[in-house]
């Protein structure tokens, strides 16, 4: 028996687009084993949904609790591709089973677990690593500070408040290839449109340099614990991060002196 119902959503779709398609689903009765859910590609048509429930007895509601919400709009920042599907199954079945989420061990609740870790850990490379240069305009006397960065999913709406209560005392822009932050006064806007990257020096970029310098001890370098603890894809945006080569040459070469 074919599918009765299939939802394909472009790569970028936030919780709210889901969760629109997951509720007319659940009104529907429809169970997880009759949806497919897919990433839209740039050769998906767009499938007639409307029609693909009708004969689908209407289904019981329910009231999804604050602590499996939460575990979904984590999972739903993910580029798996199996997201959104494991997102449907997951909030199917809790509302039928209310203490599924403490069940470790259950396949969905482990994988969804999985996912979960993979954001926290890119929300914190986020916050830790975002490094603003100043960009001025010419003939203006505002002060505007640009941020390049290059997240692995898509949780500029989860890392947005804390930049937003950290630097309340100047506008900035974050762009990645996954959208933007801007904060202009008092407003705070998230996009998910795809950015191109804007190259900006300014003063401070030697300031940091002098400081990594000052307090970079060859001593205590312990390369795999660095590459833990900042993944060498981020090297590439953090201005201090250039000196490391030249830094560890240098600090070999003092060992070796005779």
């Amino acid at each position: 028996m074919s599918l009765p119902y299939r939802i394909a959503l472009p790569p970028e779709a936030s919780f709210e687009m889901w969760r629109d398609h997951a509720r007319r689903l659940l009104k529907h009765g429809v169970p997880p084993e009759r949806v497919e859910w897919r990433v839209r590609s740039a050769q998906d048509d767009l499938f007639a949904e409307g029609e693909a429930v009708a004969d689908v007895a209407a289904g019981a509601g329910g009231t999804v609790r604050r602590d499996c919400l939460g575990l979904l709009r984590r999972i739903l920042c993910h580029t798996s591709e199996d997201r959104f599907a494991l997102a449907y199954r997951v909030l199917w079945r809790s509302l039928r089973q209310p203490d599924l989420l403490r069940v470790a061990t259950d396949p969905d609740i482990a994988a969804a677990g999985y996912l979960a870790r993979q954001i926290r850990r890119d929300v914190h490379d986020m916050k830790s690593y975002v490094r603003f240069r100043e960009k001025r305009s010419p003939g203006s006397n505002m002060r505007h500070f640009l941020a390049w960065y290059e997240p692995e999913h898509h949780i500029l709406e989860l890392v947005a408040p804390f930049f937003s209560g950290r630097f309340t005392d100047m506008n900035w822009l974050i762009l990645t290839p996954k959208g933007s932050i801007a904060q202009d006064d008092a407003a705070c806007v998230v996009t998910r449109e795809v950015c191109v990257r804007e190259t900006v020096e300014d003063e401070t970029e030697q300031l940091w340099h002098t400081y990594y310098r000052s307090v970079f001890n060859p001593a205590r370098i312990k390369l795999k614990a660095m590459r833990s603890e900042m993944p060498r894809r981020l090297w590439k945006n953090l201005p201090e991060t250039d000196l490391i080569p030249e830094m560890l040459v240098a600090a070999q070469r003092r060992d070796f002196v005779p």
